[in-house]
């Protein structure tokens, strides 16, 4: 890996890591505004909701630009967003901007890794960026509950510089400066970020046509046999791990008896889990054999059940890095194969951005559908339950799907098939 690689994942640690933290903080001021249980899970509803609307037009853009640039404009949008939260702007509507920013910002970070690296690096690649953004949760999530906890922000503002005076005196102001400080450390790093020379001739400017080719592009990706499944898999993926953010933490709350800033460490183990599984993904997997891990994603779904026989935090935590580490396991290959397909049917940003609008649809869908069982007072076992099933039966098919697509083809020559 050269040089490049590692900036970009630098920006990309400290640029996950504020997203994590600040979702702990906005929680926490939803909390403090005693909304109601069912709003919190909107909170990252209103951040993916730009994934899905945008998602004709942003892979243009981060092929229109070099994707260095691309990642700090986004990173400015992102700071913005938080700034607004001490304008009194609500925090659905500020984590929304925020949002805006990182769904501009996710093309041009995937796609620079297909403009960089040759295709037998991507599932490595992958692992390091995936083992990094969880890295980043950890410490994020960690941050978060750190910082809306107390302490730390007290001592923070207990700094007293003679002839300055910050007007900011809350823990929760007190949480998004440390956030919004984060957020420019990854800018810093997006300026270090090579110019990789990848171009791509005649980018659509016209709204009609963009929608219309991501359309075509949609289409492209969904009817390719690789494509598909590899798809369908980080699809449901991504949604069900945005949910299951929500889903332990209300358990960690209701079963575990943890405060939020307590209950936080439990997403933390849960993402130590992801990294383990990335990391050993990324040592044994390769691209070809990137399909033989589906049913691991069938296992995800039948151990997540377990959680509600489970009141101990001794039993807690291991049950937590197992869940979390079939789910890095299965999702790294699954990735680097949607990336290496879409890159060679289609240019990077565009790919990516299908990718985006698919798997952020299932993260609008799968917790608005939480959000509903909460308003309806479905007790927490009760959806546990109905997410591990969801989750299993999910895999099931797309592994039958799988099955049924390989005894029309050989599903594994067409890893080189379009290859120049």
């Amino acid at each position: 890996m050269n040089r490049g690689f590692y900036t970009i994942m630098a920006a990309q640690f400290f640029s996950s890591l504020a997203d994590n933290a600040l979702l702990i903080v906005a929680i926490n001021l939803l909390v403090t505004m005693q909304a109601p249980a069912w709003v919190t899970p909107l909170l990252k509803l209103t951040f993916v909701l730009f994934y899905v609307l945008l998602a004709a037009f942003v892979g243009a853009f981060a092929d229109a630009l070099p994707k260095g640039r691309v990642m700090f404009i986004s990173n400015l949008i992102k700071i913005f967003g938080c700034a607004l939260i001490f304008y009194h702007v609500h925090p659905l509507a500020a984590y929304a901007v925020v949002g805006f920013g990182a769904a501009v910002y996710s093309p041009a970070k995937y796609g620079i890794l297909t403009e960089l690296l040759p295709p037998e690096k991507l599932v490595v690649a992958n692992g390091w960026i995936e083992g990094l953004t969880v890295s980043s949760v950890i410490l994020g999530i960690a941050l978060g509950g750190a910082l809306v906890g107390g302490p730390i922000s007290a001592a923070i503002n207990g700094i007293d510089i003679p002839g300055i005076e910050t007007g900011i005196d809350t823990v929760s102001e007190t949480a998004l400066m440390v956030v919004m400080f984060t957020y420019l450390l990854a800018t810093l790093f997006n300026l270090r970020i090579p110019d990789t020379g990848a171009r791509y001739d005649h980018q659509e400017r016209h709204p009609l046509r963009l929608i219309s080719d991501f359309a075509n592009c949609c289409g492209i990706l969904w009817r390719d046999k690789l494509g598909q499944i590899s798809l369908a898999v980080t699809t449901l993926f991504w949604g069900a791990g945005a949910t299951l953010q929500f889903i332990v933490l209300e358990w960690a709350k209701q079963q575990l008896g943890m405060t939020l800033d307590k209950a936080t460490s439990t997403i933390a183990v849960f993402a130590v889990g992801v990294a383990l599984g990335a990391a050993l993904s990324a040592r044994f997997i390769t691209l070809r054999d990137s399909l033989k891990v589906i049913p691991l994603g069938i296992a995800m779904g039948i151990v997540v059940m377990l959680m509600i026989f489970v009141h101990d935090v001794r039993l807690a935590y291991p049950l937590l890095i197992l869940v979390g580490l079939l789910a890095g396991f299965f999702v790294v290959p699954m990735n680097a194969l949607l990336q290496h397909r879409g890159h060679v049917l289609m240019s990077a940003g565009h790919s990516i951005a299908v990718q985006n609008f698919n798997e952020n649809l299932s993260i609008l869908t799968m917790l608005a559908m939480y959000a509903l069982m909460v308003k309806l007072h479905l007790s927490i076992n009760a959806i546990i339950v109905l997410f591990g099933l969801f989750v299993a039966g999910s895999m099931f098919a797309i592994q039958q799907l799988h099955k049924a697509n390989q005894a029309k083809h050989d599903s594994l020559g067409l890893i080189g098939e379009h290859k120049h």
